[in-house]
């Protein structure tokens, strides 16, 4: 990546090739359940399944990141995630694949993603200067994007449709590729040396939620991205049946919902390359606050026009704000949480902004079971709108104060 050093190009095809594993996964497994299948409550538990972990370790893997050197995390994690998919791969090959089989696989590989993850954000203000971290964010959103949807999502509607198999052993391929890529990065990424007298790992988690707790700023986004992502959760466990098969409302195939999700990351990829430019005319709250809210709105337009004449436009513009909006977050964060406790406050956002995201999963699909897809859908959006009026009013002095360089986030890291 020119000018942004040999380290964060070596980080930066670590991501591409991790994130278009995580395409694969993210996008097949739920087509292959609704093969097995066609329940909403078991089919949304794959999408439980894959973020349970952020609830249950999102915290440790904060602490860990911060005691540790992040990129031997981020190598172990990938090791670990390329293992457990190479065994799941000769698990189908040999006909003993079935759901439950499923669901083990995407909650290990769920596991080691939030070692990785966590471990990745914080890594990357180590590579680049400070004053280079949005540019750096979008550049790794885009790798993310492109390999998540733009190639990950049509590679995996031809798997599901002709080896299963390959599902999870393409994955387990790139997930060890990108762990061999980090080899790359020279040097040590600890923050300091390790001490015998290190304390408990609780009390270094203890000092990230009370750093969350007294900041305003990010205390409100993490609130707010944990409604919106609960919301999304129970819209997106069952908007696979919704826009998949004979009997859904769009009657999308399984190649047919691949495509909706390029077009989804054709929108991301632009939209995370464009954010800084909007954002520093219109400024990063206000921009951030409308990319949310566009966002929201847009989940009603396939419930009242269900055709694939508008899901296709539609999933462009979801992608153009919902990366936007993301490259925003994680650039603010990066620059209000001091380096030593990144890891720490970065899970804590993480585990407020994501932990609601299986018991999302799993409550779109009960309620799905008694009171319809639709209802889902369409009570997703009311609490999505909700949540960005939250943000909206915690923090409406910034979002409507006049355009000058003073109303950027970097500006407020004093703010408590």
């Amino acid at each position: 990546m020119a000018g942004l050093g040999r380290p964060f190009a070596f980080l930066w095809s670590s991501t591409a090739l991790s994130n278009l594993a995580d395409g694969v996964l993210k996008i097949g497994a739920p087509l292959l359940a609704v093969s097995m299948t066609r329940s909403p409550t078991l089919v949304s538990l794959v999408g439980a399944a894959a973020t349970a972990p952020w609830l249950l370790l999102a915290l440790h893997a904060g602490a860990i990141a911060d005691r540790a050197d992040r990129r031997r995390v981020m190598v172990l994690a990938n090791a670990a995630r390329s293992t457990i998919l190479a065994t799941t791969a000769l698990l189908a090959a040999f006909g003993l694949l079935d759901l439950w089989v499923l669901l083990a696989a995407v909650l290990a590989a769920g596991v080691s993603e939030v070692f990785a993850d966590t471990s990745a954000q914080s890594i990357l203000p180590m590579t680049v200067p400070a004053d280079h971290l949005t540019r750096a964010n979008g550049r790794v959103s885009s790798a993310q994007l492109i390999g998540n949807d733009f190639v990950g999502a049509p590679v995996a509607g031809l798997l599901v449709a002709v080896l299963p198999a390959a599902l999870f052993g393409a994955p387990a391929l790139l997930y060890g590729a990108a762990g061999l890529l980090l080899l790359g990065m020279r040097g040590t990424y600890r923050l300091a040396e390790p001490r015998a007298d290190r304390r408990p790992l609780r009390q270094d988690i203890g000092e990230g939620l009370r750093f969350l707790r007294s900041h305003h700023v990010l205390r409100s986004l993490a609130i707010t991205a944990g409604i919106l992502n609960l919301a999304n959760a129970a819209y997106f466990a069952v908007f696979v049946l919704w826009a998949v098969g004979d009997g859904s409302a769009v009657g999308l195939e399984p190649g047919g919902y691949g495509l909706m999700m390029t077009a989804f990351a054709a929108g991301a990829v632009f939209g995370s390359l464009l954010s800084g430019r909007v954002a520093g005319i219109f400024g990063e709250f206000r921009t951030l606050a409308w990319a949310w809210l566009i966002s929201s709105l847009l989940l009603l337009v396939p419930v009242l026009v269900p055709s694939p004449w508008t899901l296709y436009p539609t999933a462009v513009l979801w992608g153009v704000v919902g990366a936007g909006g993301n490259v925003l977050v994680i650039s603010a964060r990066q620059r209000l949480i001091p380096a030593e406790l990144l890891g720490r406050v970065n899970s804590a956002y993480r585990l407020v902004g994501m932990g609601g995201m299986p018991l999302g999963a799993a409550l779109g699909g009960v309620v799905a079971e008694f009171a319809g897809i639709a209802a889902v859908l369409v009570g997703a959006t009311g609490v999505c709108l909700a949540g960005v009026g939250l943000v909206w009013r915690a923090l409406s002095e910034r979002i409507s104060r006049p355009l000058t360089s003073a109303s950027t986030l970097s500006d407020i890291s004093g703010s408590r």
